[in-house]
């Protein structure tokens, strides 16, 4: 299966929200927006982070087809990743392959990444890419409705 990253296009975001409305993938995920259903906040949030020259934000592609995104977006210094791939290609090593291209597309380092504490998937993408864990803290999880257990991993130079 052939990875590709590429800029994120108008016809990107309504495959993301309807990736990001999956109560599975947003449970397992955790730290999402307070109303996945609020398509004007999700619209409202894109055109922000597309506009922004901090955030490098790609679509990640698998096979041609749309499957996810991935970015680095926040503070020098303090700047962080997140990814999403769809939950009907979890499993197939996608998430780490896109990863790891965004990071040599981004080669300023420290770089950071959150988690939720069972969310083991996504932490093993993480440490895939040499993350490693440098924190453990709790954070209120929309989509969990409580405050949860969360680790802070770390990309070192």
């Amino acid at each position: 299966m052939e990875i590709v990253l590429r800029e994120v296009h108008d016809s990107d975001l309504p495959v993301f929200f309807r990736q990001m409305n999956d109560p599975e993938a947003a449970r397992m995920a955790a730290f999402t927006v307070k109303d996945p259903a609020d398509w004007d906040a999700f619209d409202a949030h894109w055109k922000r982070i597309r506009a922004s020259s901090d955030v490098v934000n790609r679509t990640v592609l698998a096979d041609g087809d749309v499957v996810g995104s991935a970015a680095v977006y926040g503070e020098p210094g303090e700047r962080e990743v997140t990814y999403w791939i769809d939950r009907a290609y979890w499993g197939r090593g996608i998430a780490t392959r896109a990863l790891r291209a965004l990071l040599a597309e981004v080669p300023e380092r420290p770089l950071y990444a959150r988690a939720a504490a069972d969310n083991a998937g996504s932490r093993r993408v993480l440490e895939k890419c040499g993350f490693h864990v440098t924190a453990h803290a709790r954070g209120y999880a929309n989509a969990r409705g409580a405050e949860i257990d969360e680790v802070v991993l770390t990309l070192d130079g």
